[in-house]
Order: C-alpha cells, then sequence, then structure tokens
C-alpha cells in the first residue's frame, strides 16, 4: 500500500496540479527568475518549478520519493538545464557545507518530520550570502474556522497528503531559523483548507 501510494504522488503531482500551477506562475516566475550558479531544489517532486529554471545553473535536485526520478529527469531534460538527482530528505541534505547558491523549495516544508533540522541543514549547505527561495502553505490564523478545520482534518490528511501537515506555521520557524534576513509575503492560493500561503527570500548569514 505504501508503495502504490509513493507511486500515485509523483503522477498526482505532474497531472493533478495543472490549475493550481497556472495561477501561482507569476509569482514563481518572479522568484526565480536570474537563477545562477548551483541551486539545490529540496522536495522537486515531478518537476514543477522547472519552467522557470536556465542552463545557466546546475540543478541539484534532493528527493525522497524514489519514484519521481524519472519524471525529475524527463523535466530536466526538457527545460535543457545542467541536473543531478539524489534521494534523501531535506533533514539530512547530501550535500557539502557552503555548496549552494540558492536553495529552492516549493510546499515542502509541510510534508517534513523535523522543520527545525530541514532549515538548519538549508543553511549549512548555503554559501553565505546565498538564498532560500520559498513558496509554502502555511497554517491559518489562530482562532479562524478554517485554522480549527486543519487541525481537525490533519490526521487523515497526513496519510493522504503523504505527511502533510495543513496547520504549520512554517513561516515563524523560517524566520526563527536563523537566516541573516526574511522577506515574505503572505497571501490566499486558491487551494481551499490549504489556501494560506507565504512566498519570499530568506538570506543566508
Amino acid at each position: 500500500m505504501i508503495s502504490l501510494r509513493k507511486r500515485l504522488v509523483p503522477w498526482l503531482l505532474a497531472h493533478g496540479n495543472v490549475a493550481y500551477e497556472r495561477w501561482i506562475a507569476g509569482r514563481k516566475r518572479a522568484l526565480f527568475t536570474g537563477l545562477s550558479g548551483t541551486v539545490v531544489e529540496i522536495g522537486p517532486g515531478a518537476g514543477a518549478n522547472f519552467p522557470y529554471f536556465t542552463s545557466a545553473m546546475r540543478w541539484v535536485g534532493v528527493e525522497p520519493n524514489p519514484y519521481a526520478r524519472a519524471y525529475l529527469e524527463r523535466a530536466a531534460r526538457a527545460a535543457a538545464v545542467p541536473f543531478e538527482v539524489y534521494l534523501g530528505n531535506v533533514e539530512r541534505l547530501p550535500l557539502e557545507q557552503a555548496s549552494a547558491d540558492a536553495v529552492v523549495g516549493t510546499l515542502v516544508l509541510c510534508s517534513v518530520d523535523d522543520v527545525t533540522a530541514a532549515l538548519r541543514e538549508i543553511r549549512r549547505v548555503l554559501k553565505p550570502g546565498g538564498r532560500y527561495l520559498f513558496i509554502e502553505h502555511v497554517a491559518a490564523p489562530p482562532g479562524t474556522l478554517r485554522r480549527r478545520l486543519q487541525r481537525w482534518v490533519k490526521p487523515l490528511w497526513r496519510v493522504i497528503g503523504d505527511g502533510c501537515h495543513p496547520d504549520r506555521d512554517t513561516l515563524r520557524a523560517i524566520r526563527n531559523a536563523g537566516f541573516a534576513r526574511v522577506d515574505a509575503e503572505e497571501f490566499l492560493a486558491p487551494a481551499g483548507l490549504v489556501a494560506p500561503h507565504v512566498a519570499g527570500v530568506a538570506l543566508a548569514a
């Protein structure tokens, strides 16, 4: 059953998020334009961000789902981006310290087991002055009906959503992670229960 779910997740990411990706495209384009050097993408899934990447970068993907590799290789080749794919998770990135010019993560930190460890690893692999570029869905404001619903559905949501926490206060975690500077924008996406989103840049010291 677990293997079947793992096989299904990349397919759903590749084929089931078309409307969302169309809606979020402008924000991704603004955030990712001009990236160059070594760019590490955490949890790249099926490769939804490749339309915003160019051959000016060396893309290194770290993905925990082995069944996503074929999708990522296909997307990288279509975008003509030099690439490497590693099987691993964000909490223990298989990369050297201060080896990345940028780290990209979109809709990833909601599903990691240890957010603090993940952000520590992101800081570790970034060069001084390197950037962590993120788009994440986050917890709804405290006391709202959406926040109560997020907490109520979380047990089932985590099973269906491959470990996703719908009520995780990710922006707070990023701000408290020790980056030199964090600039972020909060907004609502057309995503129902996980409509609250943040997008931004965290600068490594």
